[in-house]
């Protein structure tokens, strides 16, 4: 390897390989940017030469200077990674966000909160470099980040959450989707249905009985459009208790709460706002002595797999998980070629399984 004036190994560059290969330097280029046509033998001299004066490929500093661009999407997660990564529905939001961005060049930097916290600091976003951002939800500890974004001109993409202004959005019918799901509960003689609800505001900081104030205040669009499905398709308020997450031990935490009662002051059927919780609310169900769905119907949200509740097959709005990261994908995409992509509504599925039932005499 050549040495540089100072004795030390100097670095080679691209115009070196290009001589030593024989081809023009934006030959070479093409063959590490794979961004054009090259002949099979072409790149094999690029790259045997490439190797011999010890060449690793573009400076990628330099690179991202040169092109405007850092190649990182960043994913602002709306809770604790602790739960997000327990959480399939989060994991396959990732899952569907990599398929569209990963061929495009892109990669993910997850965004979430520390110690105290569930959504990024400020700070966590003012200096990263950043192409683009997904936005899982936005409400509580997320709403400073997001903001601190929008002023740095980051574009920013919606996945659900709080609906932000000039922002595409991936959705689902949340409302719609609850009340045809609570309409099933009532074609089944079922009135006295309680909620197991998400966190409507910042997730960790608050667990029990959804009070009108904490409605009043809820951030999670979703929590509060999917509680306004029940209502709606019952005509009244119901009973309703708040999660401190959407994962299974806060749902048994709250089942013991919400069946706590005789059999006639009870609710005959838990609507939950994940599958997880349905499944902790299933289990303490169970510890009660409760059958399902003879004595309690019990319902989710999401269509996840639940093997932890044995032959037992949970009814649950299928939503597309994976499709809406694809959907966040894509958009992010068209926004960094210039396009402004349109809003994006998927479909979701009512799966009637064998966790509901008539409703007890």
């Amino acid at each position: 390897m050549p040495r540089s004036r100072t004795g030390t190994a100097a670095r080679p560059t691209l115009s070196k390989v290009a001589e030593a290969a024989g081809v023009a330097v934006s030959t070479a280029s093409l063959v590490f940017s794979g961004s054009g046509p090259v002949s099979d033998a072409t790149r094999r001299r690029v790259l045997d030469a490439a190797d011999r004066l010890g060449y690793a490929g573009p400076d990628p500093v330099a690179r991202s200077l040169r092109q405007g661009r850092s190649g990182i999407v960043g994913v602002v997660i709306g809770e604790r990674l602790l739960y997000a990564f327990r959480d399939p529905v989060a994991v396959a939001l990732l899952d569907g966000l990599t398929e569209e961005l990963a061929p495009a060049g892109f990669g993910l930097l997850l965004l979430s909160g520390s110690s105290g916290r569930t959504g990024p600091a400020p700070e966590q976003v003012e200096r990263a470099p950043l192409d683009a951002v997904v936005v899982e939800s936005c409400g509580g500890d997320d709403a400073p980040a997001v903001s601190t974004l929008h002023h740095r001109g980051v574009p920013i993409i919606g996945v659900e959450g709080t609906r932000l202004p000039d922002v595409p959005m991936v959705s689902i019918d949340n409302h719609g989707a609850t009340v045809e799901l609570t309409r099933h509960l009532v074609e089944l003689g079922h009135r006295r249905i309680s909620v197991v609800t998400l966190p409507m505001r910042q997730p960790g900081t608050h667990r029990g009985p959804l009070d009108d104030s904490r409605r009043a205040t809820a951030t999670s669009t979703t929590g509060i459009d999917r509680l306004r499905g029940v209502e709606d398709a019952l005509g009244h308020a119901v009973a309703a208790w708040e999660a401190s997450d959407g994962l299974i031990e806060e749902g048994h935490r709250a089942g013991l709460e919400l069946l706590a009662g005789s059999p006639h002051q009870r609710p005959t059927a838990v609507v939950a706002q994940s599958d997880l919780l349905a499944v902790g609310v299933v289990h303490a169900a169970r510890e009660l002595g409760l059958r399902i769905p003879q004595d309690l119907s019990v319902t989710g949200f999401d269509g996840i797999d639940t093997p932890w509740l044995g032959d037992l097959r949970l009814t649950t709005v299928e939503q597309p998980m994976t499709e809406k990261g694809r959907a966040a994908g894509r958009m992010v995409v068209d926004v960094l070629a210039g396009a402004r992509p349109d809003p994006v509504m998927l479909p979701t599925t009512l799966r009637v399984r064998s966790s509901t039932g008539p409703a007890p005499e």
